[in-house]
């Protein structure tokens, strides 16, 4: 892990996710990249950078006026004591956050995007989301979603759902960094539901086949019996006062994705603790 990437919209949450991106790069000597996009129109008159603004209209001035605020807050921002020896870097760019965003996981290649997330509910959730759950649902590297403040040294234990049928080893590549720059113990559970219904005995084979198929260390396994997969994870994860949940996500979309819904973007929005995905869409 070399870069983390932390989109910035200056509200408290995304503070908090820069504060947890920085205890990570000051512990693994990583790079951080903060982003922050104007939404605004790709025009040609100027680049996505705000460079060569020529256009002298209102609604072009105020941009301007805008984009040289938003740089200097940025550069104040990343220019802070709290930051003090922190390799980090600001920009600030004109355009759509998602495909911003997306293009600037590309263009830095970042090993970990690290987000804020206030979460949506109700109608706002099945009708509008939001630019996070789309960073979840396709980025190409891990997403660490935010709510509050954290504290590197308190991850000690993170929750993974699985269902030990899927092949995960890229999810157990990039998660084994995280444990290792946490120590944390990992907690594998298989939630049982009455569509997906398992016995102790019927896992207690996979379990062990799973983790050593996976080498995983310092490692807990349980089975969990809930209503639904989501209710479950986060009822195990709050009995077992886990620090961090994870999850892969399959990156659907279209009708598949509105049918079939997702459940890490369902627990980004609903998990008070930090929620780590990985696209298993390569």
């Amino acid at each position: 892990m070399k870069t983390i990437l932390v989109p910035i919209d200056f509200s408290e949450q995304s503070k908090y996710a820069l504060n947890f991106a920085a205890q990570l790069a000051e512990k693994g000597k990583l790079q951080i990249q903060a982003i922050h996009i104007i939404e605004g129109p790709q025009n040609h008159t100027f680049n996505t950078m705000g460079d060569g603004i020529a256009n002298e209209s209102e609604d072009y001035f105020f941009l301007k006026q805008l984009l040289e605020k938003t740089k200097e807050n940025m550069r104040n921002l990343v220019e802070s004591k709290a930051y003090a020896g922190i390799n980090i870097t600001g920009s600030v760019e004109i355009g759509n956050p998602y495909q911003s965003i997306s293009k600037a996981i590309a263009d830095h290649q970042a090993d970990l995007v690290v987000m804020g997330s206030k979460g949506v509910s109700g109608i706002d959730e099945v009708l509008i989301g939001s630019n996070t759950e789309k960073v979840v649902r396709h980025a190409k590297c891990p997403v660490i979603t935010i709510k509050s403040e954290v504290k590197l040294n308190t991850i000690q234990n993170i929750v993974l759902a699985t269902n030990l049928r899927e092949e995960q080893s890229r999810l157990f590549v990039e998660l084994k960094k995280l444990q290792a720059l946490t120590g944390a113990k990992l907690h594998l559970v298989k939630i049982n539901t009455t569509n997906d219904f398992h016995t102790q005995r019927q896992m207690q084979d996979e379990f062990v086949r799973y983790i050593n198929d996976h080498q995983l260390a310092n490692v807990h396994t349980a089975i969990y019996n809930e209503t639904s997969e989501e209710e479950g994870i986060l009822a195990y994860a709050e009995d077992v006062n886990a620090d961090m949940i994870a999850i892969g996500t399959h990156g659907r979309t279209g009708l598949l994705h509105l049918l079939s819904g997702s459940i890490a973007e369902d627990l980004v929005n609903h998990s008070q603790i930090p929620v780590w995905t990985l696209s298993r869409k390569k």
